[in-house]
């Protein structure tokens, strides 16, 4: 989960160079090391696609919800498990 990941960069102290949504999927973009650029990406479902009301698919980049981000890490954290 991306959400995980992003927590755990945050406790190593390791610094983002962004982070976007792109509609189809949310990634973190980081260094590594040898200073290598490093994207953290999941994909989300196709039905969560973004589409024009004509079917077409609708990407865009706008700033990934960081707060929101790790909110889902504590939520699920806090879920019953079954």
């Amino acid at each position: 989960m991306l959400a995980d990941a992003l927590r755990r960069l945050i406790a190593a102290g390791i610094p983002l160079d962004g982070a976007s949504d792109h509609g189809v999927s949310e990634a973190l973009y980081l260094r590594d090391p040898d200073e290598n650029g490093v994207e953290l990406y999941w994909d989300r479902p196709q039905e969560m696609w973004p589409r024009t009301p004509g079917g077409e698919l609708a990407m865009f980049t706008r700033r990934l919800d960081l707060d929101g981000l790790l909110n889902e890490v504590e939520a699920e954290g806090s879920a019953p498990r079954s």
